[in-house]
This record gives C-alpha cells, sequence and structure tokens, in this order.
C-alpha cells in the first residue's frame, strides 16, 4: 500500500524521474511555461516552486549580508535543479546561423569558463545566460512579496495524439499572456454535417409551416365569402309569432 509517499513514480526510475524534474524546471524558468501531460505538471510543480523560494532566499539573505547563507542557499539551487546555458530568445536566429566556432565563443569564455550573464562582451553582440542566473536575477524579484502559489497549472481541452493523454501548461504567475476574446473549439466533420442536416431539417419544418397556415388561410377566406353571398340571397324567413303579430296589427282598427 502506498503510505507514507509524497511523489508519483510515473513509471520512471529514481534517477529518470529526478533528470525529468531538472529539465521541466529549467524550461520552464527558460520560457516562463511548459506544456507537458497532467500527470508530470502535477509532479513537478511543488519540485518548481521550492527552487523559486530557495532563489528568493539568496536575494534575502544578500540583501541582509548573510553572505553565507546566500552561498548555502545557491548550492542547493545547483544541487536540485544543475545548470545550463541558454540563448536569449531575441538572439535564438542569430545563433542559429552561427557556425560551430562562433557558436563555442559565444557560450564560453577564452579560458573555458562560461558566460551566465547573457551580456555583450567585447566583439560579441549576445552571450549565454545561465539558468541560475535567469532564475535569481529575473524570477525571484516578482515573488518577493508572495508567499508561495508562485505557479499555475492549466489543463488543456485536447489530449495528446498517440495515447490520448490529459495535457496542461505549468506556467509562472504573471507571466502569461491575455488569452484574448473566448471561442469555441473547431467542430468536427461529423458535428458539421450533422448541423448542417438539422438546420435543413428546420428550413423545411418552417416552410411546410408556412404553407399549411397560408393554404388554411384561404379556405377560411373562401368559406366566409360563400357564407356572405348565401346569406344576401337567401334572407332567413321571418318568425311564427312575428308573423302572426303582423298580422293582428293590420286587422286591428284604429281609435279615431
Amino acid at each position: 500500500m502506498r503510505h507514507r509517499i509524497h511523489h508519483k513514480k510515473l513509471n520512471r526510475t529514481s534517477e529518470h524521474r529526478a533528470a525529468l524534474h531538472r529539465q521541466l524546471a529549467q524550461s520552464l524558468f527558460e520560457h516562463g511555461q511548459v506544456k507537458t501531460t497532467l500527470p508530470k505538471a502535477k509532479d513537478v510543480q511543488p519540485f518548481c516552486e521550492k527552487i523559486i523560494t530557495l532563489a528568493v532566499k539568496v536575494r534575502k539573505r544578500s540583501a541582509a549580508a548573510d553572505q553565507a547563507g546566500a552561498l548555502s542557499a545557491r548550492r542547493r539551487i545547483y544541487r536540485m535543479l544543475g545548470d545550463r546555458c541558454m540563448i536569449p530568445a531575441e538572439h535564438q536566429g542569430a545563433y542559429d546561423a552561427m557556425s560551430d566556432a562562433a557558436r563555442a565563443k559565444t557560450l564560453r569564455m577564452a579560458s573555458g569558463r562560461r558566460y551566465r550573464t547573457g551580456e555583450p562582451k567585447g566583439r560579441l553582440a549576445f552571450t549565454a545566460e545561465s539558468v541560475m542566473h535567469r532564475l535569481i536575477e529575473k524570477i525571484a524579484p516578482k515573488f518577493e512579496d508572495r508567499p508561495g502559489g508562485y505557479t499555475r497549472v492549466i489543463r488543456l481541452a485536447k489530449p495528446r495524439l498517440g495515447d490520448n493523454a490529459a495535457r496542461a501548461v505549468l506556467q509562472l504567475v504573471g507571466d502569461e499572456a491575455s488569452p484574448g476574446p473566448l471561442t469555441k473549439p473547431a467542430a468536427s466533420a461529423r458535428r458539421r454535417r450533422a448541423g448542417a442536416r438539422y438546420a435543413f431539417a428546420i428550413q423545411e419544418a418552417k416552410s411546410w409551416g408556412a404553407k399549411g397556415r397560408s393554404s388554411r388561410g384561404d379556405g377560411q377566406s373562401k368559406a366566409a365569402e360563400a357564407g356572405t353571398k348565401d346569406a344576401v340571397a337567401d334572407p332567413a324567413p321571418p318568425d311564427d309569432a312575428t308573423a302572426t303579430k303582423t298580422a293582428s296589427d293590420v286587422d286591428k282598427p284604429k281609435n279615431t
């Protein structure tokens, strides 16, 4: 029984699962959001929030002149997250067009040490940036006054093709763009055909109803006209009591 087990195995070994957490977290800090399956997003979310908490701790202890505490927090981040080079998005096209030798100069100094800040150096228009530098210098300042809850998981409507797995987006709070006007998802071909048949049936029913109302109206008007003509041609005979009263009034002499 799975008592006292905090995380899910995700059908992976512990080493593979740790590598998965690192890769997803690094991609999240690089791009601001990452799209994956729903179980992976839920499993890596606490891991990412713990790392952001450590980055906030680095900044606070550095501001308090606690260099030992800041260094300890940095080492914990490096042990959990690792570090990798990444090219700023605005320079990605230029980096892709470079030769291998030019790329190596962009990633590392002549001494072999890696660039970490992403700032231009000498003749280089840009250099590589490390994930830890972006996390501590650009992401952590946004959450210094926020007591947790740095990320959100948004479930996507369409599952993944192939295995029909539920997908989700794990993103940093505050970096999301406006979704714009909400639109309905595109209807499938089967639903479009059914809608066309339904619309055609409604149109036919309305047309037949209009024809029935017009025919009934013509019949009623013709019957009314026929009844009026018969009433004019053959007036109704007088009542017997009316006829007797009229005859007695004629025979009765007038008083003089």
